[in-house]
């Protein structure tokens, strides 16, 4: 019997809302485990979603999305484009300041957004696009494009790694392939650096200085009213023991409880399940293009022939009824859907890879597959793949590591014989790969693509293409040619999607729908 996958989602986003008292005047900590250790906070240096979590704790934007992926002003009280479409004219809100009490001024922005742009997929794209910045008031930020670009407010508003942060000019300075030391921002919380041990846990205080919109809180949108005095983040390993501590009342919250465990956590009468996201997230095989074999794209073909997506949404997530096959490279059930280029490939034809292997001359070199151990939705993605990878002729050489080290380990350039790699596995928000200028992975602008780097002149043509357009039926034709030429020479592989409620106590609410956590808005009694 088919899944309905909209329903259970709608079940999903609507479990939590109960209404809470307001807060005494003692402190209120919010006890929180999250699906990673925090070891990088420079939410520019790195894509680790752990990091961009971070990043939304003691950061602003100057636009975000709403529950319904609707772009909001943030930071900014005003905005207006030119007639010409050349000119886009920013005017932050009164009243921004720096954690340690300075203003926040337009400079500060345009340096922000000058590093940003240096590292980030979509960020790259614009800043190509752009003739200059301008600051003619403190308040003022003026940016002037070379010719029109369609997806502005789209990328400035972008949820994901890499998100578009504010920081001081002073930090912002930082060169972009350096981590900054300071950690300075204007969002509603602030970084307890001294409390902060790598193994162990993070704090963040209540931003006293912070000044919410008035809007409700939507999403990454709106007003973000911090309603707890303090968070801490604690690193938790084994999620048996994260599920251990929820139940008796030791932690508030768990960001990502295995799916195994699910039916335990509904049987507690008190903890409640979100679909925080309930837009999923999709599982991808990334590769690095820059070594042999995958730097022949034929070789590359034949891994999106021999990867079976179902088998790996049965290793990791186990219940259908949290998982969506899908061959799409931007999200089933989004706009731009599609399987052209891809219908044939991520079911498990080992014989179709064979062939390929043979054909591109495959010499046995091993692949060096990285495999996170920590994470419970990607601890056993490696080891199916491995078993894929070998049925059609590739050696494998797996190596297994904490998913901190191996963040750290992919932008590493070296060969793999040298402590580099060849491909991993990973997932992102669905709400990051809606179209292909948002996904990172198809960035393929050589030394500055994201790690894996891959370098393809046409499918860089045909991203400048979608960003310059405007008409959904010519963006949906533009973003079928992508899927055409990526099936050609892949720079990563589709595995699937699926949705993962947050696990919290009932003596929490105010948990917001949101393509990425956060700790505003939430109280608890």
């Amino acid at each position: 019997m088919p899944v309905d996958w909209k329903s259970i989602l709608g079940i999903l986003t609507a479990l939590s809302l109960s209404a809470a008292p307001a807060l005494g005047a003692e402190t209120r900590t919010l006890r929180a485990a999250l699906h990673s250790d925090l070891k990088i906070v420079d939410p520019i240096w790195t894509t680790a979603l752990i990091s961009v979590h971070h990043g939304y704790m003691i950061y602003d934007t100057l636009f975000a999305l709403d529950d319904k992926l609707e772009v909001r002003p943030q930071m900014v009280e005003r905005h207006e484009m030119s007639p010409d479409k050349l000119t886009w004219t920013f005017v932050l809100r009164d009243g921004l300041e720096w954690h340690d009490g300075e203003p926040v001024t337009a400079e500060d922005c345009i340096a922000s957004l000058k590093r940003w742009g240096a590292r980030d997929t979509m960020g790259q794209k614009l800043l190509s696009f752009v003739a200059g910045f301008e600051a003619p008031d403190a308040k003022t930020i003026r940016m002037r494009m070379k010719e029109p670009y369609g997806l502005v407010l789209q990328t400035l508003a972008k949820p994901g790694a890499n998100v578009p942060f504010m920081m001081p000019k002073r930090v912002a300075e930082t060169d972009p392939n350096q981590q900054i030391a300071d950690y300075t921002g204007s969002g509603p919380f602030t970084f307890r650096k001294e409390d902060w041990r790598a193994g162990e846990k993070a704090v963040y205080v209540k931003n006293p200085r912070y000044k919410p919109r008035s809007e409700p809180a939507s999403g990454l949108a709106g007003g973000k009213v911090v309603k707890i005095d303090r968070v801490e983040w604690l690193w938790i390993a084994d999620t048996q023991t994260q599920i251990d501590a929820l139940t008796k009342g030791e932690i508030d919250y768990i960001e990502a409880p295995p799916h195994d465990l699910l039916p335990l956590l509904q049987k507690d009468p008190n903890i409640e399940l979100l679909a925080t996201n309930p837009y999923g997230r999709q599982y991808a095989f990334r590769f690095n293009t820059l070594h042999k074999p995958f730097d022949n794209p034929k070789i590359r073909q034949a891994v999106a022939y021999a990867l079976n997506g179902k088998d790996f949404l049965d290793a990791s997530i186990g219940n259908p009824k949290w998982y969506r096959e899908c061959r799409s490279l931007f999200p089933c059930g989004s706009p731009l859907e599609s399987t052209v280029g891809w219908e044939d490939k991520g079911g498990g034809n080992a014989a179709k890879a064979r062939q390929l292997l043979q054909e591109a001359g495959y010499d046995g070199t091993p692949v060096v597959l990285m495999q996170q151990t920590d994470i419970a939705v990607l601890k056993d993605s490696a080891p199916v793949a491995r078993q894929a990878l070998e049925r059609a002729g590739f050696k494998v050489d797996l190596q297994s590591m904490d998913w901190q080290t191996l963040v750290s380990r992919r932008a590493k350039k070296d060969p793999p014989s040298a402590g580099g790699w060849h491909a991993f596995v990973t997932t992102w928000s669905s709400a990051e790969v809606l179209d292909p200028v948002a996904t990172t992975y198809l960035n393929a602008s050589c030394e500055k693509a994201s790690f894996g780097w891959p370098c393809d002149a046409e499918l860089e043509r045909l991203r400048d293409a979608f960003a310059k357009e405007t008409d959904p039926q010519k963006q949906k034709a533009i973003a079928e040619a992508v899927q055409r030429r990526a099936a050609e020479a892949p720079t990563h592989v589709p595995l699937g999607q699926y949705v993962a409620p947050v696990a919290f106590r009932k003596n929490v609410s105010g948990v917001l729908v949101s393509p990425n956590i956060n700790f505003w808005n939430i109280e608890k009694r």
